[in-house]
């Protein structure tokens, strides 16, 4: 099929599951009880008094009022690494000793402050309108002189009676939803957890389908993003395969040792057309993943949770070890991993958990000194000094494997003194 026409495929198929929802009775209450008949129209009657000046004037209709809700962290976070941790402020790999000269690491810095803002109202009586905005502070600069980075800024259409709901701008992926708990900024990113965050538009429909479960189906047209290797043109390899990327998850959601637990199953596919200097056609490469993710509370105060995907040209959901395309051989590079995570609460203010993570590329495609595989296992232990103020210590260890350089391993621990509000 043309790419016009499976692109007009797949935008109609987020259509359709939109349209199948508004097609229900408006007038239908959630309850499914019959809708009640339309009111009569008035009739004057004879015994009707006529209007004075004296009467009051009937009332306008108030506009809805817009709420405003800041909300946030200050987050300071110390470190010190027993080798070279890339980047250093948060570890994502380890540097091969061949690379670098083998030394320990020490970083403070504060900039994952995060400060957000969420908006309600505007909305009517058929739907509930709300946004949200967050920055944090790793868009770059000098270590004294953070700059922001814009992490979401979406807008949300929420029709309560049709479990439905409508998204548009910058949020977290559809796929691969969770996140392990870590007091690690990249939260297990580039070493087994993948998924990020993307300009889209996004369909989310739930169901309830008894027994206290629930079945939710989403789906996404969302921006790719990729390598500019034309400066001098507009957008990227992303933008130059003329479509979007497509998302999409099945949940499923029920009650398990009182609490809820869930399971999903999620995949993307788009396209990267990078336009090299010297080639005479602009090269085509696909991007995709299959992904499972479960969450499951083995009693009220133990839950386990991870995430399992394979695919193939993942740097810009974080996989790959940050590795997507050979271009010496002209290919995509594969990669499978994941991560698991038990939580432990044995109070209200102490939150234990310990996991390992691991991706694992395929080592034929990757090029000369690529990174070939990644693991960490961590243990952290978060203490709530009160319902604002959390600090945290947190204990890693982890190995980066080369091709044709030595292997790279690094203890690494991290104290964090968190400001909630």
């Amino acid at each position: 099929m043309p790419r016009q026409g499976t692109i007009a495929a797949l935008l109609c198929i987020l259509v359709l599951v939109a349209t199948a929802s508004f097609a229900d009775d408006p007038q239908r209450p959630v309850n499914g009880a019959p809708a009640p008949a339309e009111d009569p129209l008035p009739v004057a009657s004879a015994d009707d008094p006529l209007p004075t000046a004296t009467d009051e004037p009937a009332q306008e209709e108030e506009e809805p009022k817009i709420k405003f809700t800041p909300y946030g962290y200050i987050k300071v976070d110390a470190s010190w690494d027993s080798s070279l941790i890339d980047p250093g402020d948060f570890a994502r790999w380890v540097l091969s000793p061949e690379s670098f000269e083998e030394h320990d690491h020490f970083n403070l810095t504060a900039r994952q402050t995060r400060l957000g803002l969420r908006i309600s109202g505007g909305g009517s009586d058929d739907f509930e309108a709300s946004g949200r905005v967050e920055i944090d502070f790793y868009g770059g600069g000098a270590e004294n002189k953070n700059l922001p980075m814009l992490r979401h800024a979406y807008i949300e259409l929420n029709w309560q009676n049709r479990d439905l709901v409508l998204l548009g701008g910058q949020t977290s992926d559809v796929i691969s939803p969770l996140v392990p708990t870590t007091l690690n900024y990249t939260v297990a990113w580039w070493v087994g957890n993948i998924g990020y965050r993307h300009p889209q538009i996004r369909v989310t429909k739930g169901f309830d389908v008894g027994l206290d479960s629930r079945l939710t189906l989403a789906a996404a047209a969302v921006r790719t993003i990729a390598d500019d290797f034309r400066p001098t043109e507009p957008g990227d390899a992303g933008a130059d395969s003329g479509m979007p990327s497509f998302q999409g998850r099945v949940g499923y959601a029920w009650t398990m040792a009182g609490n809820r637990a869930a399971v999903g199953f999620s995949g993307h596919w788009g396209r990267e057309n990078p336009h090299l200097s010297g080639e005479t056609e602009p090269l085509e490469f696909d991007s995709w993943s299959a992904n499972v993710d479960f969450n499951f509370p083995l009693t009220d105060r133990v839950i386990l949770k991870g995430e399992l995907f394979t695919g193939s040209n993942l740097d810009d959901f974080f996989g790959g070890i940050g590795q997507g395309i050979n271009f010496t051989k002209e290919e995509a590079i594969d990669s499978s991993g994941g991560w698991a995570s038990v939580e432990f609460r044995p109070s209200d203010q102490v939150l234990t958990s310990f996991g390992y993570g691991l991706e694992d590329p395929d080592d034929e495609a990757v090029r000369d000194r690529g990174r070939t595989k990644n693991s960490s296992v961590w243990a952290n232990f978060i203490y709530d000094i009160t319902s604002h103020v959390r600090t945290g210590v947190e204990l890693s260890y982890w190995r980066t494997h080369y091709k044709t350089l030595e292997l790279g391993k690094s203890f690494r621990f991290q104290y964090s003194l968190i400001y909630s509000f």
